[in-house]
Parts: structure tokens; sequence; C-alpha cells
């Protein structure tokens, strides 16, 4: 299934407007929304995905082709059209096989999904999803497809060969230690923790330690000085910082939000490319990123 443009546009809007959070509005700023379902298959069960998935412009990452092999310290995840790199992600010790290593795996950590019904199925009141007036407006949804954690000793990055200005994940079962930072040419340019997004998490689920928060954010760029090339995601101590379906768009300048353009510069074009192990979406059109 694929979404057309105004069909897209008009369910971001919906989402955004039924329970958004606004971060800070210096330098990069984040939105957190319950995202929607996969905007190719029409999948509920694979955790949330971009408002913005389905746009020209924007490639998505979803791991649930595989995703490198034992051992890969670099795994490139995009190719332009003249098959040079522009996503890598790169992991400071390698990529792990099991619990408790940096790797990609699939259990009940995943980040959860969203189902959008007024009269829940579940009878535990943690698995609710309400919006900022309280209503119930759905329920959470378990995620069975494969998902990137990253632990304590293990920092990843990811590279971009053209700067970008949004970035956007599926973060679930937000638990203390979580960092995401942004960079370009080395320089920090901002760094957000647990701290600034579990309180404002629109979706709990039961299965993960009592309700740790999830949901879709959406970190964007206000100017042409917030633009980044570089994020680093590490965890400090216990447990691990779990993202999935992971969405970038490239840009010169800010990204807005509100009114995204929808057609990609062509010296800017990213397209998925089956690269490796074939991790990314298997999808008979290419997306691109502007």
């Amino acid at each position: 299934m694929r979404y057309a443009r105004n069909t897209l546009f008009s369910a971001t809007l919906a989402t955004i407007a039924t329970i958004t959070f606004a971060g800070s509005a210096e330098a990069i700023s984040f939105k957190i929304t319950k995202g929607i379902a996969n905007p190719f298959t029409g999948a509920t069960n694979e955790g949330a995905y971009s408002d913005f998935a389905g746009m020209k412009g924007t490639t998505t990452i979803d791991f649930n082709s595989g995703f490198g092999n034992q051992g890969d310290k670099s795994v490139v995840a995009a190719k332009d059209k003249k098959g040079n790199a522009l996503v890598t992600y790169h992991f400071e010790k390698g990529l792990g096989t099991s619990s408790g290593q940096t790797g990609v795996y699939a259990d009940k950590w995943a980040p959860a999904g969203w189902e959008a019904t007024t009269t829940p199925k579940s009878n535990d009141s943690v698995n609710y999803i309400k919006d900022e007036a309280g209503k119930v407006i759905g329920e959470s949804v378990y995620n069975g497809s494969k998902y990137l954690a990253v632990f304590s000793g293990n920092m990843m990055r990811i590279t971009f060969a053209k700067t970008m200005n949004y970035f956007g994940i599926n973060w679930g079962a937000i638990s203390s230690g979580n960092t995401f930072s942004f960079f370009r040419n080395g320089q920090e340019v901002k760094t957000f923790t647990t701290a600034d997004v579990d309180p404002v998490a629109p979706i709990r689920a039961s299965w993960q330690n009592g309700g740790e928060g999830s949901g879709y954010l959406h970190f964007y760029s206000n100017s042409k000085d917030d633009i980044f090339d570089e994020i680093r995601i590490t965890q400090a101590g216990g447990g691990g910082f779990e993202t999935d379906n992971h969405s970038f768009r490239a840009g010169r300048d800010g990204f807005d939000f509100d009114n995204p353009e929808d057609v990609p510069e062509p010296a800017m074009t990213l397209g998925l490319v089956a690269v490796g192990s074939a991790f990314l979406l298997k999808q008979s059109r290419k997306k691109e990123l502007a």
C-alpha cells in the first residue's frame, strides 16, 4: 500500500493534532507523535513509522531484512544512484548477536506500535493510549519485527555524505541512560536524553518494564545553522537503547515540519539500496532522500 501525497499529509496532520509534544525551539527541535503503521505494507505489528515515511525525499530503514553480520563495524545503509555510500552505520566494537550486545533483535523490547480504536481490547490500563485531554484513543501493539539495540560500551554512529535536516526514530522502551546526539563537522549541535523524552512519550506497553515509554521521535533542524552530518546513539549503564524504523531527509536549510517539501532536489537524491545482507525494505520502488 502506498500513500498518495495528500492522503499521507492529511494523516500526518491528524496524528500530530491528536497528540504532539514539542521540544526546544533552539538548535535542533523534536516532536513526538504516535507515528503511523507501515506506509508501504499497512502492517501494524512492526512498530511506529515516521509520519513522513511515505513521502518522496524520505528514506526509511526498518532492519527487517537483516542488518550486517556479526562483528561488522560499518554497515552501508543507503547509496546514491552512482553507488556511493551516503548513509553508514558504525559500531565501536562491532555488531553482536546475543542479548546485551549491540545488534539487531526481535523480542519484547522492540519499540511498541499502536492501534487506533476507541475500544481497546486490553484490560490493562497501562496499554491505553490517551490524547492530551485524557481521552482513550487506542492501545499499544506488540512489535514483532526486528529493531536495533545499542548497549553500554558500544557506541553507534550514523554518518551522512550529505547534510541532513530531519531524522526520525521509533524510540521505544525508553529507559535511563539513553542519549542521542547530533554533530556537524565533528562539533556537537544538540543532545537529547531520556529525561527529555520519556515524560511525554505517548505509548506505554505493559510488557516493557511495567510500561516504559515509546513513541515516534521527529528530530529536525530549525535553520541552516542546525543541519547535521552525524548522529551518535549511546547507552550509559544497564539496559539498552532500542530504536526502529529510522527515517532520513537531506537538506541544506531548516526542515519545515508543518509543510515539508515533497520533491527532492536531483543532486540530493538517495535511494534505498540493498547492501551486504540486504537489510533494507524490499520494495519495487526505491525511496529517495531530498
